[in-house]
């Protein structure tokens, strides 16, 4: 495996598993909606100069507005509802829930009339049952609000990824730069008809999750997985979710003094054996492909 993918592969590791702690600090200073929007704007815009530096081709008109799509699912229904859910959750707990993206994947592939093959039910049944044991626990009760928040972020993200593999959009970095400025603008819209209020004061913790958040989590780790969806295969540039959530427990409860509730433990063990399950079972599907 060449070093590059090595490289992207330990950054999407890592920083998209250290990103949920960072947006809890930022929230200790920012309203959740201002945060998201002036993060992806920020990143959107240094993107966007990088490209025009670069003298990159203007996207088309028809493939700016196919950018919106993915925009609102992704970042103002994935990311926006995200960052309202950690109000109340904590990142590591987070974490776990959104590692069961690809269970919710497959039922929006079963939606678009793709048969999900019998590995692929056995996953959805098994991460269900870690979903069912995580919302068990104590903090899960007492916040209905994230829950809810939680549940619709993980199926916006997961339903606007099967819309965006069926548009027209701009090649490589001139697609996501197009995104997090429509998504950003849009948070930013949705920010002020909430009227929620700009910090009157930011703390010095805050102002570095919020920058970590835009060079390290928008513009590094999303450059990175990038590069991976155009060099290896689709299980192994999305492996980033069976590494996801032990990063973040480990990084709450390390630097966040986050507690870790045993059922937490056992939704990890579960939702990463449904997912291994899944990534066995379409690695073994895609061999017999290529020698049939």
């Amino acid at each position: 495996m060449p070093p590059l993918v090595l490289l992207c592969l330990l950054i999407t590791y890592v920083v998209w598993g250290t990103t949920y702690l960072a947006i809890r600090f930022t929230l200790e200073s920012f309203p959740p909606l201002l945060m998201m929007g002036s993060r992806f704007l920020c990143a959107g815009l240094i993107l966007a100069a990088w490209l025009a530096w670069r003298r990159t081709p203007v996207p088309t008109w028809r493939q700016l507005r196919n950018c919106a799509v993915p925009a609102v699912f992704l970042l103002v229904g994935g990311m926006g509802l995200t960052a309202i859910a950690e109000q109340t959750i904590s990142s590591g707990a987070t974490t776990v829930m959104i590692g069961s993206m690809p269970i919710f994947a497959l039922f929006w592939s079963a939606c678009f009339g793709i048969r999900p093959r019998w590995y692929e039910g056995v996953a959805i049944a098994i991460g269900t049952l870690g979903i069912l044991v995580l919302t068990g626990g104590a903090e899960f009760r007492v916040s209905t609000t994230g829950v809810v928040a939680l549940l619709l972020a993980i199926a916006s993200w997961s339903f606007g990824s099967q819309l965006a593999r069926r548009l027209e959009l701009p090649d490589g970095a001139a697609a996501f730069a197009a995104e997090m400025l429509i998504g950003g603008a849009i948070l930013m819209a949705l920010s002020a008809l909430r009227q929620e209020p700009w910090p009157a004061a930011v703390s010095a913790q805050a102002w570095w999750a919020w920058g970590y958040l835009v060079v390290a989590g928008s513009l590094v780790a999303f450059s990175a997985y990038m590069y991976l969806v155009g060099k290896v295969s689709q299980t192994l540039a999305t492996s980033y979710v069976y590494v996801n959530p032990p990063v973040a427990l480990a990084m709450g409860a390390w630097l966040g003094g986050e507690q870790i509730a045993p059922q937490t433990f056992g939704a990890v063990v579960l939702i990463l054996i449904a997912l291994t399950v899944l990534g066995v079972g379409s690695l073994r599907t895609a061999r017999a492909e290529a020698t049939a």
